[in-house]
């Protein structure tokens, strides 16, 4: 099952997010009257990997705790297109104003776990694993990452504190690549540290440093393959990773090079919002 992120978080961020588009106060909303009660739908108009469920409970449990949500579709199903995935009944009009945040968490992580479960698919079968990036939308890693998982995928460094990686300006600044490696070894004992490389030569470099996963860079595939081969020559204790310019037309023979990761921030920032909307039937107290 995938790890949930925390009530807490969920919660802040929903806040967040009512905030930015309530303000004040919903004067639209308020054109309705407020005994009145509404049934609401939220229906998928494409297929889609759905995700998004806590931060849609957390926007109307913050508005008004009376409504009733049951869910007909969980974080990482697969639904099909007219799929009705969310039932809502209660007060009109806190349903009306959640209705396009709900929709935005929704349609937003649906879709990096559908972009997700895409590129997972495309390497089915290859024992590579598919790596997500930092390239997420700001105060929304936790959800992105979130979905990602939900779409097969696995995430890489949650941020700049769990993982050092080595990129060409840290090792400019350090003056080498051993010395990098040594110097993150030093001031973060039991942290794993990436170097990232951009030819053969770093590459060698980076194994003489004893990292413990090294990214290759925009590598040609040959180059791709003779970074495996020699990796495993040395008894294959790095993990290596491909990055750069990757599609879903060169992810399966990135894959075939032996490589164990490849990572694709496009994943988590070129996302398109899946099509959900929400319909709603105003009816009476008595009704309900």
């Amino acid at each position: 099952m995938t790890e949930r992120v925390p009530n807490d978080v969920i919660t802040r961020q929903v806040a967040t997010a009512l905030a930015e588009d309530i303000g004040a106060g919903d004067v639209t909303a308020a054109l309705v009257p407020p005994d009145q009660q509404a049934r609401a739908q939220v229906i998928a108009r494409e297929p889609a990997i759905f995700c998004g469920t806590d931060w849609a409970e957390a926007v109307f449990r913050q508005l008004d705790p009376a409504i009733r949500l049951e869910w007909l579709a969980h974080d990482g199903d697969r639904v099909s297109a007219d799929k009705t995935v969310l039932k809502l009944s209660g007060p009109a009009r806190p349903i009306l104003s959640g209705e396009r945040t709900a929709l935005n968490f929704l349609q937003t992580l649906s879709a990096t776990a559908t972009a997700a479960s895409v590129y997972v698919a495309a390497v089915a079968g290859t024992g590579c694993r598919i790596l997500d990036t930092r390239k997420t939308l700001p105060g929304l890693r936790l959800a992105q990452k979130y979905a990602a998982r939900c779409g097969g995928a696995q995430n890489h460094r949650l941020g700049l504190y769990d993982m050092v990686l080595l990129k060409e300006n840290h090792i400019i600044a350090a003056g080498s690549i051993g010395t990098a490696v040594a110097a993150a070894r030093g001031k973060s004992p039991g942290i794993p540290v990436e170097v990232e490389v951009e030819s053969l030569a770093e590459f060698d470099q980076a194994l003489d440093a004893g990292a413990d996963i090294i990214m290759l860079d925009e590598l040609t595939q040959a180059d791709m393959r003779e970074a495996v081969s020699r990796n495993r020559a040395r008894g294959g204790k790095a993990k290596l990773e491909a990055s750069g310019s990757v599609t879903l037309q060169s992810v399966r023979d990135i894959a075939a090079t032996g490589v164990d990761f490849i990572s694709i921030g496009g994943i988590t920032k070129h996302v398109k919002a899946v099509d959900l909307s929400m319909r709603l039937d105003f009816h009476s107290r008595e009704a309900s």
